[in-house]
């Protein structure tokens, strides 16, 4: 499954009608995670659901609310999402904080076998995108994790600023065979629950890189499969906004690489002096998680 991206056919209502026909009894569960989203998280959630056969793709659509101030979880439920609390997976599993914490969450609060995660403020979204993710997953049982590519008009090429000057330079270096890998920190992704539940999660900015490479250097690259599903747009981050999540993703990376850091709180340094301290603490692995639920009960 590795090399060029499989490409979502011209007539995406195929793509979708294929995936259904071949999906039968597995179950299919789609994430959000959100955190003040009031903006686009009901239209991304009408997107997925406006095709009258989305519910014979998607079984459970869930948006994780991560303690939004606005309306994103109203907007949400009302555009016919579940919407889970954060608060409600912390109070029984502990408090944590991150995206890497909401996706953790997310294989908590959902079902499916197959399950995937899509940023809650992406502009282009379709049920297409569900059916790309997760038709690798069908074809082949042994693929974990599926990536997306597409092509994205607010820049300038490439994965995005942070992959293009941070995880491609490393994974160069010290994963070359990831390097085929065209965005490796998409935020849209297809998972096999039975096989990422047995991968720790990155609580911060870095648990996509984490998760490329648990899962290779657990399953093997061929674990891996990417999917183009065409174009994306969505909110745009000042450069300066992500300094914490570049240094968070090179550090995530590098402890992957038995690369210690000198600092014991390692953090971005800033020319005026401010430290902001990084989040590199990470969940256990689900399975390890429900291991321990299961032989509390009764």
């Amino acid at each position: 499954m590795t090399g060029a991206p499989q490409r979502l056919s011209h007539d995406r209502a195929e793509v979708v009608r294929r995936v259904i026909s071949r999906k039968g009894e597995t179950r299919v569960s789609v994430c959000l995670p959100c955190r003040n989203e009031a903006d686009s998280v009901g239209e991304v959630v009408r997107a997925l659901l406006r095709e009258d056969n989305a519910r014979d793709l998607i079984d459970e659509l869930i948006v994780i609310d991560d303690g939004s101030t606005d309306d994103s979880a109203r907007l949400a439920e009302a555009a016919g999402a579940t919407v889970v609390a954060i608060s409600q997976i912390h109070d029984r599993y502990g408090a944590g904080r991150g995206k890497g914490n909401v996706l953790w969450a997310s294989m908590l609060a959902s079902t499916g076998e197959l399950v995937v995660w899509i940023d809650a403020d992406v502009r282009t979204v379709d049920l297409s995108w569900v059916a790309g993710l997760v038709e690798p997953m069908l074809e082949d049982p042994q693929v974990a994790l599926v990536k997306a590519t597409y092509h994205r008009p607010q820049d300038e090429g490439g994965g995005g600023r942070t992959t293009e000057l941070v995880i491609r330079p490393l994974m160069s270096l010290l994963a070359s065979e990831l390097a085929w890998l065209a965005q490796p920190l998409s935020g849209e992704v297809g998972v096999r629950r039975s096989m990422i539940e047995a991968v720790p999660f990155a609580q911060g900015w870095g648990v996509e890189i984490a998760m490329i490479l648990d899962v290779a250097d657990t399953f093997g690259p061929g674990a891996l499969a990417q999917a183009d599903l065409g174009e994306r747009r969505h909110r745009h981050h000042d450069l300066l906004d992500l300094r914490l999540q570049a240094t968070e993703v090179m550090a995530t990376f590098l402890s992957r690489r038995s690369v210690e850091l000198p600092d014991d709180d390692p953090a971005l340094v800033t020319p005026d002096g401010e430290r902001r301290l990084l989040n590199l603490a990470e969940r256990p692995p689900i399975r390890s998680v429900r291991d321990a639920s299961d032989q509390l009960r009764p």
